[in-house]
């Protein structure tokens, strides 16, 4: 088990919960994914922070749980390149925060829109990016392009690896992290984060939105891939729920 960060995952927790402290993390970020999910958690735990945040959203997202978030906005596409570069001027960000997902019938993002998004923050000299996955990019990571009727979990996790190994290759400050089974429940401080790739469970995406805030303050973090589940929540690996 690794613990990030001095004070610890467990402390961190608490001090969102309760103590309403800060740490050395700056904005603004970029936030892909940002309307729901882990995405719209990592959102709302920056702005508790005071921390700017930009959300790229869609034309047609649904933008209503940010509106009280004070938050800026870039329209677009992230499958289009161009609009995802467009995304970076005109603002000096510090980090990207990509938590991609998608529509059922509609091409999987998590490929290709982290490759644009991986390009564009190079080309805008934006080094830090944290890259959401899931704990099912660890198994079989050289398997063979699902067929277009294949499950979508099958695409979903193919794109998943596309998109970490080009980040791992594109030299930036990358941090990959892999939850578990996702679940919508308030946070309970019980986050297991290690760099093991054997391990199975769930966590509620308000703790992984936790240790997003924890990764971006940590450069010890910086080209690794991190699991992680709640430690109240294991359960044997290769058990599927």
């Amino acid at each position: 088990m690794i613990t990030i960060k001095r004070l610890g995952i467990a402390w961190l927790t608490a001090c969102y919960l309760w103590a309403g402290c800060a740490w050395a993390l700056e904005g603004p970020i970029l936030v892909f994914g940002g309307t729901a999910g882990i995405g719209l958690q990592t959102v709302k735990a920056l702005r508790e922070r005071d921390i700017p945040v930009t959300v790229f959203v869609r034309p047609t997202s649904d933008r209503t749980p940010l509106e009280p978030l004070g938050v800026s906005y870039v329209v677009g596409n992230v499958l289009d390149a161009e609009e995802v570069a467009a995304a970076f001027k005109g603002t000096k960000f510090t980090a990207v925060i990509s938590s991609l997902g998608g529509r059922t019938g509609e091409p999987r993002p998590e490929g290709i829109g982290n490759v644009n998004i991986d390009n564009a923050a190079k080309a805008a000299g934006v080094k830090r990016v944290i890259q959401i996955s899931n704990t099912g990019t660890t198994r079989n990571r050289d398997r063979a392009k699902p067929p277009e009727d294949a499950h979508w979990s099958e695409r979903m996790t193919y794109a998943k690896i596309q998109g970490e190994n080009h980040l791992m290759k594109s030299g930036l400050a990358w941090t990959i992290l892999r939850p578990g089974l996702l679940r919508d429940e308030p946070p309970t401080g019980n986050s297991w984060l290690t760099e093991r790739t054997d391990i199975a469970g769930s966590i509620n995406r308000s703790d992984v939105a936790l240790v997003i805030l924890d990764l971006l303050a940590d450069d010890a973090t910086i080209g690794k891939a991190y699991s992680v589940i709640d430690k109240n929540m294991e359960r044997p690996f290769g058990v599927s729920r």
